[in-house]
């Protein structure tokens, strides 16, 4: 079924007692069902509180501009505004801090200020700020293997890659992404996070893993020396997650809460889906609101604030940009779980596939967020053309 745009008319997708339009448990983040299933992540499948706190929230100050008619470029490079491109590009939330201050906030398509909203991939930029934390206790080294912390993995894939590898997504482990492919290994997190059931024509002989654990345990091969090269694995931001819990004796969702939510005076609590075996699925299954996420690209912006190590934001800034990272990002790279866009500015991006943004720039003082529902798993031309629409805004704002 095609998916809608906001200026289409909308199809009464769970509306109505019972439902005429009931989103299908094995397509809701397909079109158009993910355009209602992104904003009700918690009736769709089991998910655990990270709690905000019980302090008061961390006010947002407003110096707000209409932005709405700004010129800017369509995915195909015509003229268009910026409204224009927030409807053509499925966006259901969208918020630019400049100095720290709201400068232009709108939502679409049935979102509001509280609503929660799935961060797809944007999550392991989550994960690997917190991590970042442990790390400036001294309770992870990156330089150590994998094994150190999670000895049952010496007979994986992730025998012999280090924390750093992990982190930078450059071990060698044997994993397609191909989130087309329902028995690609990433089709198989699907199951094994409790997002999907296993598809009905599926072989009977075909072994699905139970929960996320089982699945990293089954991971034996490897394509290449760790080190060698990078590609994009969700599994890595898992293998991180379960360090994490070991050394700390916490679940993720607590740990998230604990060192980030309640510090960062939150406006809501957010939540991650959890599988069969309570995990929280650290790889993409975080839903927070468009102004906490801001918050939370604030606070890299500021270098940590306080919160995370200024050392290790520093770090992430610095890592290897060039070819063969990123489509959309020509002089990208990868570190610590975040996106570079290159050497020279070195703005950090937090992303998740169906058009999921948070982008920290640091030169023109500026933290951009982009929650969409794409009808595509990926859209370079989107990408494109919203990074340059962002780049028009900081003119604008300059």
């Amino acid at each position: 079924m095609p998916s809608y745009r906001n200026s289409d008319p909308i199809p009464p997708i769970m509306a109505g007692s019972p439902p005429s339009m009931i989103v299908p448990k094995l397509d809701w983040d397909r079109p158009p069902w993910n355009r209602w299933a992104f904003q009700h992540m918690r009736e769709i499948v089991p998910t655990v509180e990270v709690w905000r706190g019980s302090g008061s929230a961390r006010p947002l100050p407003r110096a707000e501009r209409n932005l709405d008619d700004l010129p800017v470029e369509d995915s195909e490079g015509r003229p268009t505004t910026l409204a224009g491109l927030l409807d053509e590009t499925y966006t259901d939330g969208f918020l630019v801090l400049k100095d720290g201050a709201v400068v232009y906030e709108r939502t679409f398509n049935g979102m509001t200020a509280r609503t929660l909203h799935l961060s797809q991939s944007m999550a392991k930029s989550v994960v690997g700020m917190t991590c970042g934390i442990l790390v400036g206790r001294g309770l992870i080294d990156p330089g150590k293997p994998v094994t150190h912390y999670l000895p049952e993995l010496s007979a994986t894939g992730w025998a012999g890659a280090s924390m750093q590898h992990v982190l930078d997504m450059t071990t060698g482990v044997t994993f397609s992404e191909d989130y087309t492919d329902r028995y690609s290994d990433v089709g198989r997190v699907d199951v094994a996070s409790g997002w999907k059931p296993p598809p009905p024509e599926s072989d009977p002989a075909f072994q699905w893993p139970a929960h996320v654990w089982q699945l990293v345990l089954g991971l034996k091969e490897t394509t290449r020396p760790h080190g060698a090269a990078f590609e994009y694995r969700s599994i890595e931001t898992d293998v991180l997650a379960f360090v994490m819990q070991r050394v700390t004796a916490k679940r993720l969702a607590d740990l998230v809460s604990e060192e980030l939510w309640q510090k960062l005076g939150m406006d809501e609590s957010a939540c991650f889906t959890v599988d069969s075996a309570g995990y929280a699925l650290a790889d993409g299954g975080f839903n927070a609101t468009l102004r906490d996420y801001a918050r939370f690209g604030q606070m890299v912006l500021d270098n940590g604030a306080g919160i995370v190590p200024a050392e290790w934001v520093e770090a992430t800034r610095n890592g290897p940009c060039g070819p063969g990272y990123s489509a959309s990002l020509p002089e990208g790279g990868y570190r610590n779980q975040f996106w570079i866009h290159d050497p020279r500015s070195r703005t950090l991006s937090c992303r998740g596939v169906f058009g999921q943004l948070i982008q920290i720039d640091w030169d023109n003082r500026m933290v951009t967020v982009k929650l969409s529902s794409y009808p595509d798993f990926s859209n370079t031309a989107y990408s494109v053309a919203t990074r340059r629409a962002v780049a028009s805004i900081a003119a604008a704002l300059a």
